[in-house]
């Protein structure tokens, strides 16, 4: 059976990825980083499976079209 997907928060989004808080925002503005989700009225993160896919290929990294109405 698979595991389900962890939310992780930006603290560690910066800590895997080693960008700046800047850097990752402009990423997602520009489309080459996950997009974060909103988890409760002040609080957003990241499917963890996202940020594993960009660390694995950032140059190369696009959206998978159509996966987030799946989750």
């Amino acid at each position: 059976m698979r595991e389900p997907d962890r939310i992780i928060r930006l603290k560690t989004v910066l800590a895997r990825t080693g960008l700046s808080r800047s850097t990752i925002y402009r990423k997602i503005a520009a489309g080459t980083f996950p997009t974060k989700i909103k988890i409760s009225a002040n609080g957003t993160g990241w499917h963890e499976s996202d940020i594993n896919r960009w660390i694995a290929d950032p140059v190369g990294w696009r959206p998978e079209r159509g996966f987030d109405e799946f989750r």
